[in-house]
């Protein structure tokens, strides 16, 4: 008997046995490690009352299982000693006496805690993608249904030259509604889809007022929202979704910092880092920074929780507040493209994180000058896509901008069209999502019937411009729906004018 009890020690697992009654009889090591009571407290305690806040929900059925199986297993929320809540399998057994009447119950506890977290953080995670397929769907139908009305917005102005003030002031604002349309759902696609292009030389400015413009809209009004942010500023290197994330997270921390409201700062500077600075830091590089810096008036964050903030899964939020992931995903962020991140906080007066970009070295960003919208020269484009208003205003523009324009309504027709008016198309807007025949598979066909054809890539979804970097040189160009007029008649013009460079080049050579 004392090396069975030797052996119930020695376990991790918390062990006791309670009277039918429910008064404690035994408690080993076990059971105090998880628990945090000695042996010495409980013995002789309702084992009902010490472990359970409110007492079993189900304990008439337990035992009644019990009774008549002899044995129950289950999960059991429990609290321990410092009121800390907990999961544990359970696993229970009647104990007879020798006249084979039940005179104990022997409980077997093991800590699930962590476990059940993990896998309560997979399934959101699950929930998330789902959630994120969901969005994209949604948003390719949308950007089908805006691109149209992009094209009309367009349109009405070069057909009523003659309306007056308050008929072009809607004209306006139609375009700026579909504007804001589209960017609302590239917003909700920028977090949900999980898409990562290439990286490209990035405007902070432009990234912190994108992010600002969405969380506008979900924080409260008692948070303060202050940006400043200079003229002049170097531009950085970076992945565009994932330095939203970076904003996203930091801002979302912030607010949940601040639940009776408060003020939510960013600022950012450029710099010029040293040795000194950066050799604290691994795999930091000295050079020109761009330095972003949000800060808060919240409530701070504890010295003890400090240190851990930035380790995967770990949250001082409620199971449905957050999965512990979000400032882990800035600091894996920031790290892989060569920056880092530094933390000054103090208790009830809030926190403040700086994040250092290296600054690229290409200068300047510049943006493309849409206002004067090129025209063509007579050249024949093939307009394939199974949205009859999308493909009218696409023909409707290039008609009026100097070209030829034939259209087709799926794969199928496309590679008709082609094959009969291979001489005279020069460009092809194509598709890639479409049914019968999607835009992908007829790219490949006309690719064997002319493998030096001009194709751009046009879809709803922008994870589809991976999908059309894979198709071949022939694919010059990507649009993402809705495009704007000037967009699709500069990205025609350009590729053709590309064309046309190339081949004077070689004619001269």
């Amino acid at each position: 008997m004392k090396e069975q009890a030797a052996l119930l020690e020695v376990t991790t697992d918390a062990i006791l046995v309670q009277s039918m009654d429910g008064r404690i009889l035994f408690w080993n090591k076990g059971a105090e490690t998880l628990y945090g009571w000695s042996s010495e407290e409980t013995i002789g305690q309702n084992a009902n009352r010490l472990l359970y806040q409110n007492g079993m929900d189900d304990d008439d059925e337990i035992h009644q299982c019990l009774m008549q199986e002899g044995s129950w297993k289950g999960e059991c929320k429990q609290i321990t000693r410092l009121g800390q809540s907990i999961i544990v399998m359970s696993r229970w057994a009647l104990v007879k006496n020798e006249s084979g009447h039940p005179d104990a119950i022997l409980t077997v506890n093991t800590d699930i805690t962590q476990s059940k977290q993990l896998e309560a953080q997979f399934l959101r995670a699950q929930r998330l993608e789902s959630i994120g397929t969901l969005a994209s769907g949604i948003a390719h139908d949308l950007n089908n249904v805006l691109t149209p009305i992009y094209g009309v917005a367009y349109l009405l102005p070069m057909q009523l030259p003659d309306a007056d003030e308050n008929i072009k002031q809607q004209f306006e604002i139609l375009e700026n509604s579909a504007k804001r349309a589209s960017g609302i759902v590239n917003q909700v696609l920028l977090f949900a889809k999980g898409v990562e292009g290439e990286r490209k030389s990035l405007q902070i400015k432009h990234l912190i007022a994108e992010v600002k413009s969405l969380v506008h809209k979900v924080f409260p009004n008692s948070i303060d929202i202050s940006i400043n942010v200079p003229e002049g500023m170097w531009p950085v290197k970076g992945n565009e979704t994932q330095l939203h994330q970076v904003f996203m997270n930091l801002f979302i921390n912030a607010r949940d910092a601040m639940s009776n409201g408060g003020r939510l700062t960013i600022s950012a500077t450029n710099l010029q880092l040293d040795h000194t600075v950066v050799d604290s830091h691994l795999d930091v590089q000295a050079g020109p920074y761009v330095l972003v810096t949000v800060a808060d008036t919240g409530s701070g964050i504890p010295p003890d929780t400090l240190e851990r903030i930035f380790d995967p899964f770990f949250t001082t939020k409620q199971a449905q507040g957050g999965t512990g992931l979000g400032l882990s995903t800035v600091h894996g962020i920031v790290k892989s493209h060569g920056g880092f991140i530094t933390v000054y906080t103090e208790a009830g007066k809030g926190s403040q994180f700086k994040v250092y970009f290296p600054a690229s070295e290409s200068g300047e960003t510049v943006e493309e000058d849409f206002l004067s919208s090129p025209s063509g020269q007579g050249e024949c484009v093939l307009v394939v896509d199974d949205e009859d208003p999308i493909r009218d205003i696409a023909q409707n523009i290039l008609t009026i901008h100097n070209y030829k324009v034939l259209v087709a309504t799926d794969g199928i027709d496309a590679i008709a069209q082609y094959s009969q008016h291979q001489s005279d198309i020069k460009i092809v807007l194509m598709d890639l999502t479409m049914p019968d025949l999607d835009g992908s598979t007829a790219i490949q066909v006309m690719q064997r019937i002319n493998p030096q054809m001009k194709i751009i890539a046009v879809s709803g979804l922008p994870g589809n411009e991976q999908i059309a970097s894979r198709l071949g040189e022939s694919v010059k160009a990507f649009l993402s729906k809705p495009y704007e007029s000037s967009t699709l008649l500069t990205t025609i013009h350009r590729v053709l004018q590309a064309d046309s460079t190339v081949d004077q080049t070689s004619g001269a050579s």
